[in-house]
């Protein structure tokens, strides 16, 4: 019997990382890919542009619902100030973590949820420094042809062999870097009178 009682739950992403983090709450959710311009705009600084990614995600597919909680997220990576996107391939991905040797880099991972009946949207971002680790090129290399983390901001994936990078992690929300904050969700989903625990059902909504 289907559950009448509660919104359907929508996540907004293409991203099976994501997907893969929602599963955990063992929720039922469907998945839409939300249909945006993901580019970053000029002068514009990584949490603004995390934020409003997040927010048009979520709002692009709460347009085509009704009675739903539509979950936008997004993350983008800082260092020293400047925007670090997705590498894409090897050889931009191992540029990036030489640069990130010994060095700091901020993710910032925005969420917007978008309770569709209410109009109602609510808003948080979750901030996690990263201090990598010194290592040889060889070793980042060998790294990268393990992993291949192209598709990942910074890369280099936490929940996997990336952990082996990173010498220091500073965040309230361990999740979070790995790109949908779960604590942050779930006090969203709370505030919006979301029954987390009311008959649960574990796996992915057909």
């Amino acid at each position: 019997m289907p559950d009448t009682d509660r919104p359907a739950l929508v996540l907004a992403s293409s991203s099976r990382y994501r997907r893969e983090l929602l599963e955990r709450l063992r929720l039922p959710f469907s998945v839409e890919r939300p249909e945006i311009d993901e580019t970053a705009r000029e002068g514009e600084a990584a949490e603004a542009t995390a934020r409003r990614l997040a927010r048009q995600k979520a709002e692009s597919v709460a347009a085509h619902h009704h009675n739903a909680l539509v979950i936008g997220s997004d993350q983008v990576a800082s260092w020293r100030g400047e925007q670090i996107g997705k590498p894409g391939n090897h050889e931009k991905a191992l540029a990036q973590l030489e640069q990130f040797q010994g060095e700091s880099v901020q993710f910032y991972s925005a969420l917007c949820v978008v309770d569709t009946a209410t109009r109602t949207r609510l808003e948080d971002c979750a901030t996690v420094r990263v201090r990598f680790r010194k290592l040889a090129s060889s070793e980042l290399d060998a790294y990268l042809r393990s992993e291949q983390p192209y598709d990942c901001a910074g890369s280099a994936k936490a929940e996997g062999l990336g952990i082996a990078l990173m010498e220091e992690i500073d965040s309230d929300d361990p999740t979070a870097l790995i790109g949908l904050p779960l604590i942050r969700l779930v006090s969203i989903l709370s505030r919006l009178g979301y029954r987390l625990f009311d008959r649960p059902r574990p796996g992915l909504a057909p």
